[in-house]
């Protein structure tokens, strides 16, 4: 029986998935292709064959979106292609929609369209992501090359590679002026998604403490700021002596607390701050693993 946390659940995925996708498909179908902008992945191989072989880009990307399914199935397994099903059957469909209703949110003005698809197309990716749904475009490609031809290339590299030759594709079809709006497309979709993703800016930090006193530092991360921490044995390169480490993801005002206190119980003591993009688990201010759910 289903339980009624898991109904939450599926709602809250839906709706991420709606939005999503329709915050996409209007980018595309209303700002990116009105202004003849290119991009990345699969909608930029999409405008570019469209250009080429004068078949409408919704039923190219369409058509791409099943073949890159089929190959999923085929090369990476069934586990794979469930992954992206939804989204390779769904969107399509939206994005037929919205290019039916031929309507222009941006015109003549290339540069505020880069910037307007960026954030909303990079809006629409990470709300489909941050629910663990897979857009089955190039980032399916990347992983089948990886897998059967390049195991020793990172997914990242391979994907950076098929952007850079669908954006190189687009000086020899469009322009020179094409292809740099579409950089600047790229940068703003990608900050937009890691905002979606992981929010504005770093939250959280992670500060690592080498010191004399650290009973003392540990017993005031612990009982005064009540954060956790971690400790273990390190062995210094230059002293070659045993010392001990403490570890703890706090929030930057924090991390200044603790900064003070330090300088005055052990001015010697060796302290470094790093940004924490995300931190997911138990803990004040942490995201959990487990997705929200609706209330």
């Amino acid at each position: 029986m289903i339980k009624k946390d898991q109904y939450k659940r599926f709602g809250l995925d839906f709706l991420f998935l709606a939005l999503g996708c329709t915050l996409l498909a209007f980018g595309i179908a209303s700002i990116l292709k009105p202004n003849g902008l290119v991009t990345g992945g699969v909608t930029g191989i999409s405008v570019i064959l469209d250009e080429l072989l004068n078949i409408k880009y919704t039923y190219i990307y369409y058509a791409l979106s099943l073949l890159i399914l089929i190959a999923s199935r085929i090369l990476l397994g069934k586990r794979e292609a469930l992954k992206i099903i939804l989204l390779s059957l769904f969107f399509p469909l939206l994005l037929i929609v919205f290019e039916g209703l031929n309507f222009d949110f941006i015109e003549d003005d290339m540069i505020l369209a880069s910037i307007y698809y960026g954030i909303i197309a990079g809006a629409g990716c990470g709300l489909i992501l941050k629910r663990g749904f897979s857009m089955g475009g190039t980032d399916t490609i990347a992983k089948i090359i990886h897998r059967r031809l390049f195991p020793f290339t990172s997914l990242s590299q391979i994907l950076l590679a098929i952007d850079i030759i669908i954006i190189t594709m687009s000086v020899f079809i469009y322009d020179r002026k094409v292809a740099l709006y579409a950089i600047l497309t790229q940068v703003v979709f990608t900050k937009a998604f890691d905002t979606i993703l992981f929010g504005f800016g770093s939250k959280k930090v992670k500060i690592e403490i080498i010191s004399d006193e650290n009973v003392v530092i540990q017993d005031y991360i612990l009982n005064s700021i009540k954060r956790g921490i971690s400790a273990y044995e390190i062995k210094g390169g230059y002293t070659n002596q045993n010392k001990n480490k403490i570890i703890s993801i706090c929030s930057p005002r924090e991390a200044m607390l603790i900064k003070r206190f330090i300088a005055d119980t052990d001015p010697d003591a060796f302290v470094d701050v790093l940004p924490v993009i995300s931190v997911w688990g138990k803990g004040v201010g942490f995201d959990s693993l487990v997705e929200e759910e609706l209330a």
